[in-house]
């Protein structure tokens, strides 16, 4: 089964969304619209078993599973991997050296530090040896979220980190760490983001973008570079459509 990783390679941009309730029906139902649902763990009170239950949800599908992890552990990362999860988003990345620590991560020896005990990945024993720990490097998918201005400044650096899948943009944090919290399309952010998908798409590596589920705004970030999108949030999704359906019911309602 092609990732949306395969698809951005033959030239399609790839959308998703992410997923933050716990009930892994949200990810079955989503599958059927998106390239990739972003599962995040980071801000969300997933346990690994929740977590297991979304990536069971995704499999047979069209859509690839990508997990976020909390922080740019090892021991985080690899129980995310040994769950069954094709790839991670290693949040808040702010150098070359904390990119190359997040692919390590991700890999067997000699080309990581990953330690040996996938269950799940290894069709629990079927497949094992040097093709299955080197297939599992070649194939891992792994994302890098540049949102800190020490991220934006060394972006040339972390590009060049062998091993790395893509970046992410996280334009909040990004807005925070720049004195403009809590305004994410500030001028100055939305250049450093541009800056940031520029640089991704010149040195080969896939640029992603999380800004909303609004329209106009994603095809305009396509336009700037984006390659794939996270289009806002399962609960953005579900309250935008419920408040903009019981607005418009009642103001036809209103004139009966």
């Amino acid at each position: 089964m092609p990732t949306f990783i395969d698809k951005m390679r033959a030239g399609q941009v790839c959308l998703g969304t992410i997923i933050t309730f716990n009930d892994p029906a949200v990810t079955e139902a989503l599958c059927l619209a998106f390239d990739f649902v972003w599962i995040d763990t980071e801000h969300n009170p997933f346990t690994l078993e929740t977590l297991l239950a979304h990536l069971l949800a995704a499999k047979g599908t069209d859509t690839t599973p990508i997990v976020r992890v909390p922080w740019n552990d090892p021991v985080l990362i690899k129980q995310v991997l040994d769950t069954g999860a094709p790839g991670v988003v290693v949040p808040f990345v702010r150098s070359a050296e904390e990119a190359r620590r997040a692919v390590a991560a991700c890999r067997y020896p000699p080309d990581g530090i990953r330690g040996y005990g996938p269950r799940r990945p290894s069709n629990y024993g079927r497949e094992r040896g040097p093709a299955f720990m080197q297939a599992a490097n070649d194939s891992v998918i792994v994302v890098c979220q540049i949102e800190h201005i020490d991220a934006v400044n060394d972006i040339d650096h972390i590009l060049a980190v062998p091993g790395l899948t893509a970046i992410t943009t996280g334009s909040n944090d990004l807005a925070a760490s720049m004195g403009h919290a809590g305004e994410p399309n500030h001028p100055d952010i939305i250049r450093a983001l541009e800056m940031v998908l520029a640089k991704a798409r010149q040195a080969g590596i896939f640029a992603g973008v999380s800004v909303g589920h609004q329209p106009d705004m994603l095809v305009e970030w396509v336009k700037r570079g984006a390659q794939w999108l996270a289009m806002g949030a399962d609960y953005g999704l579900l309250t935008h459509m419920a408040d903009t359906t019981a607005r418009q019911v009642r103001e036809q309602i209103a004139g009966l």
